[in-house]
């Protein structure tokens, strides 16, 4: 889909459809409104009929509307204009894209996004009316033999700017939101491919292309590299694994060579059957899902290359498979990390803080100024907080304060857990350093005091995405999430924001 951005008079723009908005009581929003004027009341004697309440995500197409140059004008619901926020924004403009899709309009012009009722700039409520509209029109038939269904005519989409003082801001906010927009596809597709097409070395090669593209620095450690660091514990998970395990490196330098990096760490799982502490087979299919930490690293660092970001920031991705088999690891093994520290396995299946733990210990590197890891963590995390936000855990408040503004201006919501040091004791191993659970109470927070174990020398940020990386049953797939959230932190890191 293209976009473009323009200051324009509804009723005088030539369209194949006009997209305004009302409200609840069958109040319409400012273009409505002059549609109205334009149409000697057209609009309102539809409405007044009671085929449009403006109830929050309703829509109404019109055909042959008179005195106006559009083919169609499509109402979209906005509901209370008093409760009107992001949230509400963001389903008018899905809904809206949705019955675009379904007509014949090959382009249509969106005056949704001059609400000022949402209280958001004219550049967010463009950026993210372009990532709406993309996630709606996403599909993934890259597997299939042939695409199902009918595609849509729509391939244009103009965003109205309100007046012409607001066309700069409503530009940048349109290379803003297809960065984020095109980062999040890469993460979805990247989620959405089976492991046995996205393995380590696919993953790899990913990275190796947005290098390429993007004129950034990749370096891809194998087995034999790992283990001269001594990276025992993201060994340890790939050994029942014939898929050889990678370590990837992937830097945008776009800041001062003297500014020190903020570094995300990606958790690359790309298939995890628990290993010797196997899974149910309900639902394992869903597995394939546990890289998506890593997915979510590359998807953002494709919406910096493509922002030109200038900040410097590391991508990490420690990734391998958790298999069975005769080499696999075993509860009650020890392992001994990058970091020298020493790790009782009690539970095979808590495998994804055994690879992220050596990744955190080779960020030290970098001196970084933040380090974020990603990854589908805990299924105690979606017990805690469902499929809406994302657990944070941070080791410093101002660190955690970023992220969830970042989070709450994307509208990729996270929300702070604790990281007490209570909690440490459920890790106490009688034969190694620490264990790697600490049973069932609070194991989102265990799993992030193991990890915090790893980060005393730099500012950390811990986002478990289990709950939010993906949707099951009939919607099932990778969501891109938290890609909005990690570029727009990025964002205001480099000041752009």
């Amino acid at each position: 889909m293209e976009f473009s951005i323009k200051s324009i008079s509804p009723g005088q723009t030539r369209s194949g459809c006009a997209v305004v908005g009302v409200f609840e009581s069958r109040k319409f929003s400012p273009a409505a409104a002059a549609l109205d004027r334009a149409t000697k009341g057209y609009l309102s004697t539809i409405t007044g009929r009671g085929d449009m309440d403006g109830k929050l995500g309703t829509t109404l197409l019109l055909h042959s509307v008179p005195k106006i140059a559009s083919d169609r004008v499509l109402l979209v619901g906005l509901g209370s204009e008093a409760e009107f926020r992001d949230r509400q924004y963001r389903e008018a403009i899905a809904a809206a894209i949705k019955t675009l899709n379904t007509t014949g309009a090959a382009e249509a012009t969106l005056h949704l996004t001059e609400l000022g009722s949402v209280k958001r700039d004219i550049k967010w409520r463009v950026a993210h009316a372009v990532a709406v509209a993309l996630e709606v029109a996403y599909r993934f038939e890259r597997m299939k033999s042939k695409a199902e269904g009918t595609p849509s005519a729509l391939r244009r989409l103009t965003l109205g700017a309100g007046d012409k003082t607001a066309l700069r801001a409503a530009t940048a906010g349109l290379e803003q939101g297809l960065a984020i927009a095109h980062g999040v596809s890469l993460a979805r597709d990247l989620g959405n491919l089976p492991s046995n097409v996205c393995t380590p070395a696919y993953l790899a090669d990913q990275a190796r292309e947005l290098a390429r593209r993007y004129r950034m620095k990749v370096t891809v450690l194998e087995r034999e590299d790992m283990e001269k660091l001594g990276m025992g514990a993201l060994l340890s998970v790939a050994h029942g694994s014939a898929q050889p395990p990678k370590l990837i490196v992937l830097e945008h330098h776009g800041g001062a060579k003297a500014h020190k990096p903020v570094v995300l760490v990606g958790k690359g799982i790309t298939f995890d059957t628990g290993g010797i502490s196997l899974k149910p087979g309900a639902e394992m299919d869903e597995m394939k899902f546990d890289m998506c930490g890593a997915a979510s690293v590359l998807g953002t660092l494709k919406a910096a290359g493509e922002m030109r970001l200038p900040l410097n920031v590391v991508g990490i991705i420690p990734t391998t498979e958790n298999m069975p088999g005769g080499r696999a690891t075993k509860p009650g093994d020890i392992v001994t990390t990058m970091s020298g520290q020493t790790v009782e396995i009690l539970n095979t299946d808590a495998e994804g803080r055994l690879i992220l733990c050596d990744a955190l210990t080779y960020a030290e590197r970098y001196q970084p100024a933040a380090v974020i890891d990603i990854a589908t963590l805990t299924g105690a995390c979606v017990i805690a907080l469902g499929h809406v936000a994302s657990g944070l855990f941070a080791n410093d408040d101002a660190l955690a304060g970023e992220v969830l503004a970042a989070g709450a201006t994307a509208y990729d919501r996270a929300w702070q857990m604790p990281l007490w040091e209570d909690y440490q004791e459920q890790l106490k191993s009688n034969f190694g350093d620490f264990a790697n659970i600490g049973g069932r109470p609070a194991g989102s927070v265990t799993a992030a005091c193991f990890l915090a174990r790893f980060t005393k020398k730099f500012k950390w940020a811990h986002l478990d995405i289990a709950g939010t990386a993906w949707k099951s049953g009939k919607e099932k797939g990778a969501t891109g999430r938290p890609v909005p959230l990690l570029t727009h932190f990025l964002l205001k890191r480099s000041k752009k924001g």
